[in-house]
C-alpha cells in the first residue's frame, strides 16, 4: 500500500525514546502512526513531509542504544 508523509516528529540526531511518534503516514485516508520501537538516534532520514512511500520503504533509522537481538532498525 502506497502512502503519504503527512508528518515528521522527529530531526536526525534526535534521541528518541521505545513507543514514541517519529511519523504519521496517509494511506487510504487513514493516517498510521509510525514509533520507535527502541530506545535510539533517529540516523539517515529519507523522507520529508509530502513524499509518497511504498509498503516497507525505509524512510528514517533509528540507532540503538543497546543493539537487541532480532529487533530491526530501520523505520517504514
Amino acid at each position: 500500500m502506497n502512502g503519504r508523509i503527512v508528518s515528521l516528529a522527529v530531526e536526525e540526531g534526535e534521541t528518541v525514546e521505545a513507543g514514541q511518534r517519529l511519523a504519521v503516514v496517509e494511506a487510504m485516508k487513514m493516517e498510521h502512526a509510525l514509533t520507535a520501537p527502541f530506545a535510539g538516534v533517529v540516523a539517515d532520514l529519507a523522507a520529508n513531509i509530502g513524499d509518497q512511500v511504498e509498503m516497507g520503504e525505509r524512510i528514517m533509522r533509528v540507532e540503538a542504544r543497546e543493539r537487541r537481538a532480532g529487533v530491526p532498525d530501520a523505520i517504514g
